[in-house]
């Protein structure tokens, strides 16, 4: 694949037919050579065979119907601003996959316009990208060995129909919009997005309140939904979620004794009564 659109958006960009994990691959090369992998380098595959997600989850799709991304940022920031990179990159893909879905999709025979059903993009804190409620896109962030930077590792489900989907909470843009889409474009969206919200961040010196949260509070599907969070150590908190702070922690009011708690980690399911 060329990928020319994607190409122009980042300063260096490498597709590779196959890859492990496109993570390690570009965390390798990154380090043994910095210099040759500036701020915003890329690595892209449509075939990734050892692709993971976050608490260790194994992430899979069939060749050819995903596609695995890693941006490559090294920001000159404050340690207590690292933590707002997965939401910068799950902003950027809801930003993304909001326009695509709006671009690309086709009308149902003998359903009218106004009363084919849009659809809802939203970002689930702190990095999962969901379409009415599933699954099309996960983030995993990772730091250089070297802590001079950070590994943007996303995972999009582009055409996987329903066969192909590795749970019953997930989706893909060809189910979603009816159409197949282009990589390349898809692709583009997104890093037209991340650089955005990556410079406006740099540009702030790192102070989300200036930048990044209120676009992050504006996409979050996860405000207002009770939740269930599988703290670490093993306890669940249920309770509402009510905003994100300067840190982007997740606030939760317990549903047991009322009071609010931030959860700076943890894996959060949106309940349903």
């Amino acid at each position: 694949m060329e990928f020319s659109l994607s190409r122009t958006e980042v300063t260096r960009f490498e597709y590779r037919s196959e890859a492990a994990s496109t993570n390690d691959v570009l965390k390798e090369l990154a380090t043994a050579d910095a210099a040759a992998w500036p701020d915003l380098s890329v690595v892209v595959t449509d075939n990734q065979t050892q692709g993971r997600g976050r608490l260790g989850r194994v992430w899979l799709a069939p060749t050819g119907k995903a596609l695995a991304i890693s941006v490559l940022v090294r920001p000159q920031l404050p340690p207590h601003a690292l933590g707002w990179f997965p939401l910068l990159a799950g902003a950027a893909m809801t930003r993304a996959v909001t326009t695509v879905v709006a671009q690309s999709m086709q009308p149902v025979e003998g359903v009218n316009e106004a009363e084919d059903p849009r659809h809802d993009v939203t970002l689930k804190w702190p990095n999962d990208v969901l379409i009415d409620g599933y699954k099309v896109c996960g983030i995993l962030c990772e730091l250089l060995p070297d802590g001079k930077g950070i590994i943007i590792g996303a995972g999009l489900n582009l055409s996987l129909d329903e066969h192909d989907l590795p749970t019953l909470t997930s989706t893909s843009l060809l189910l979603v919009t009816r159409t197949a889409p282009d990589p390349d474009a898809v692709l583009a969206a997104y890093l037209h997005e991340l650089v955005t919200l990556y410079r406006a961040f740099l540009q702030a010196e790192g102070d989300a309140l200036q930048s990044l949260h209120a676009d992050v509070t504006a996409l979050c599907g996860t405000l207002g939904s009770v939740v269930r969070v599988e703290l670490p150590g093993g306890t669940d908190l249920v309770g509402t979620a009510t905003s994100i702070d300067a840190q982007g922690r997740l606030n939760v009011v317990n549903q047991d004794d009322g009071e609010e708690r931030s959860v700076a980690a943890g894996d959060v399911t949106h309940l349903r009564y």
